[in-house]
């Protein structure tokens, strides 16, 4: 049987629908405000940038005009008397080998670029110990004569928070989406325990207690109100299950046993009248049609109280190994009149939690349909072993087998292939069987024998082995 995942385990909240849309809020949010903090900050930088080049287009088109009208001399006086002023502007006049001439910048920085681009650079401020570097923007302007002038503005603090912005930005990024993970995982596990107290209650009442209910809090949220709803209708469901065992009890009692004292008539009738007259004929085909009739209210009955989950309750340790060699002494007699080898392989002795009723006659419709479409000379084999999907019990035959395509649809109720409308039955048998293993959990596997058809029960691994094996 499914068992509800532990609220302990991480792996578990990760998985939940919960956690995947906080995981997806989260990076969208941290993707968001990265591209909104990062767009807000190029446009401050690029408005930045515009304001410092105007003011060094300004500074280079007044020293240009002092150049033209009072040559090198006054463009010399003008660039030392600037550069006197101290503050963020900076100055550098070369000659045409990038020699200093004047300016408050001891030589020309490492650059390359053309006459009236805009540049960054890195240069020394302060002497001696005190010297640091610091970050500059400035252009470059070619003068006639090989002369060049540079006129630049200090950026160092603009500089540093952009590095500052650029180092902060990813971390920022990454531990918001560290700390939307581990509230997503937290609001998760909180969710997970509402879930979980759900799931525990609903596999309580799939297991046959149809007493539980699920637990409701007093914080009356969406919770509350899912779990009143589960409440009501699992109160309805148990009035249905109560009038379906009444229903069925009143059919067990009051159909059954008429049935029963019908053929008992019928029967007392046939063995006092001749079997070769008329009479007697029709009265042994009424007494098979009745067998037919009593079987087929049998199988619907047993059909419908095991979809029902009525059988849980008469769920017991049940001895595998004890029910195939039950059925198979059973059976026996039946398959060596046909000339059918009946075969029992039992690798040890298994006991699983089941209705050895339900268990024993699904077995039994099995080994019975073998038996009904193997022909003489065929074998039959019943196994029960162990394999990691679990505890299998197989009946394998040497007949016709059944193709693939009709493998589904005769577990179907009153279903009977064109190839056994000539056999006795009634449609019921594998149905039966369907809803023995559904009631158990189990799953049922019809595959091809090659040739011949081999049907596979195989139960959930919480069974119980017994300590013993057979010899």
């Amino acid at each position: 049987m499914v068992r509800p995942a532990r609220i302990g385990s991480w792996a578990v909240p990760l998985r939940t629908v919960a956690f995947r849309f906080v995981l997806v809020y989260v990076v969208v949010f941290a993707l968001s405000s990265a591209a909104i903090v990062g767009f807000t900050y190029w446009n401050t930088k690029r408005a930045l940038d515009a304001g410092t080049d105007q003011i060094i287009q300004a500074e280079i088109t007044g020293l240009s005009e002092q150049y033209q009208r009072f040559g090198l001399a006054g463009l010399t006086d003008a660039v030392i008397s600037r550069s006197g002023h101290g503050g963020q502007s900076l100055y550098l006049l070369t000659d045409s080998l990038k020699r200093p001439i004047a300016g408050n910048l001891d030589r020309w920085p490492d650059i390359k670029a053309r006459d009236g681009d805009f540049i960054e650079f890195d240069y020394l401020f302060g002497s001696g110990a005190k010297q640091e570097r610091r970050r500059a923007r400035g252009r470059v302007f070619l003068l006639t004569g090989g002369f060049h002038l540079l006129a630049a503005r200090d950026v160092h603090e603009r500089y540093q928070s952009e590095q500052l912005f650029t180092t902060t930005l990813p971390w920022s990024v990454g531990l918001l989406l560290i700390l939307g993970l581990v509230g997503g995982v937290l609001m998760s596990r909180n969710l997970l325990s509402r879930l979980d107290s759900i799931n525990r209650t609903s596999l309580e009442i799939m297991a046959g207690d149809l007493s539980r209910r699920v637990p409701v809090s007093a914080a009356h949220d969406e919770y509350d109100t899912l779990a009143t709803n589960l409440n009501s209708m699992l109160d309805r469901i148990a009035q249905l299950m109560n009038g379906l065992r009444e229903v069925t009890d009143s059919v067990a009692h009051d159909l059954r046993s008429p049935l029963n004292r019908l053929r008992n008539r019928l029967e007392g009738i046939s063995m006092r009248l001749d079997p070769e007259t008329d009479e007697g004929m029709e009265i042994e085909a009424a007494v098979a049609e009745t067998d037919g009739l009593i079987g087929t209210f049998n199988a619907l009955l047993l059909i419908a109280e095991a979809e029902a989950g009525v059988a849980r309750e008469a769920m017991t340790l049940v001895d595998l190994s004890s029910v195939v060699e039950g059925v198979a002494e059973l059976y026996g007699p039946v398959a060596e009149e046909k000339s059918i080898a009946l075969e029992v392989s039992v690798s040890e002795v298994v006991q699983i939690e089941a209705n050895r009723t339900l268990i024993s006659q699904a077995l039994a419709n099995l080994v019975d349909n073998a038996i009904k479409y193997t022909p003489p000379g065929g074998r039959i084999r019943i196994v029960l072993r162990e394999d990691p999907r679990g505890v299998l019990l197989a009946v394998e035959d040497t007949g016709p087998g059944i193709p693939d395509a009709d493998r589904k649809h005769v577990l179907e109720r009153f279903v009977r292939l064109e190839s056994s409308r000539n056999s006795p039955g009634t449609g019921l048998g594998l149905s039966l069987v369907a809803a023995v293993v559904r009631l158990h959990d189990a799953v049922l596997e019809l595959s091809d024998n090659a040739p011949g058809l081999k049907a596979t029960l195989i139960f959930p691994r919480g069974f119980r082995r017994a300590s013993r094996t057979k010899g």
